[in-house]
């Protein structure tokens, strides 16, 4: 089994500031999304579905201020949103591309395949989520670490495996909106490379340097070159 990539993650201090993001980087006003009430945490989507990645969306998320999230003492939400050092970086720019999800068929052999590594990785364990839509809730399986970490600055995905064969692109139209490429740089490439190369995700080039995760839009104002915070 190996891993296909499912989404990026721009990370905003809120959903409104995440949609300004939008409109002034890719020229596009984000289509609804959800909530996400084990989180506490919402978001809003566009599908940038392309030949080299299909079924792919940008997932601008942020946290809601208005939820009450059930986490269990010392769990932090996911994608490292708790952390304070991320959350001010992200009042300063407004929003930032911070990780990438990609998703499987056996999450359980994803986690085990990096767990097997010579130089072994713990992406956390499966973790069964919700979301519920106007048609109805929305099951599916993901990847979380108590401390909510991304890894490798977020270039190392978070995997998801979904329980059902629709997906959020089913719903979401097009908008001229279209992942290129996707690549990250790392002062421990080896160890990343040979991460994504364990999941199958050898379309996400990876390079020595510093942290950085990147991706390539067309968009309708042409093309569009993400980096991660700090870049």
């Amino acid at each position: 089994m190996t891993c296909i990539l499912d989404h990026l993650v721009v990370a905003a201090p809120t959903l409104e500031a995440g949609a300004r993001w939008c409109e002034a980087t890719l020229g596009l006003t984000p289509d609804a999304g959800g909530a996400h009430p084990q989180m506490g945490t919402h978001n809003r989507l566009l599908n940038i579905s392309s030949p080299a990645f299909g079924r792919a969306y940008l997932e601008i998320i942020a946290i809601d201020a208005g939820a009450t999230p059930p986490l269990a003492p010392g769990q932090r939400r996911w994608f490292d949103l708790d952390d304070a050092a991320l959350q001010a970086a992200l009042a300063r720019e407004g929003a930032a591309l911070i990780h990438v999800v990609a998703r499987t068929q056996d999450l359980a052999a994803q986690l085990q395949a990096l767990a097997a590594l010579p130089q072994p990785i713990d992406r956390g364990r499966a973790v069964a989520m919700y979301r519920d839509t106007p048609q109805g809730r929305v099951h599916w399986q993901i990847s979380l670490r108590e401390d909510g970490r991304r890894l490798f600055h977020g270039a190392l995905p978070t995997l998801i495996q979904r329980d059902t064969p629709e997906h959020p692109t089913d719903r979401l139209p097009a908008r001229g909106l279209h992942l290129r490429a996707v690549r990250a740089a790392h002062p421990d490439a080896p160890a990343l490379g040979a991460a994504l190369h364990a999941l199958g995700l050898d379309a996400i080039a990876v390079q020595p340097g510093p942290a950085d995760l990147v991706a390539e839009l067309d968009t309708p104002r042409g093309p569009v070159v993400l980096h991660s915070l700090g870049h």
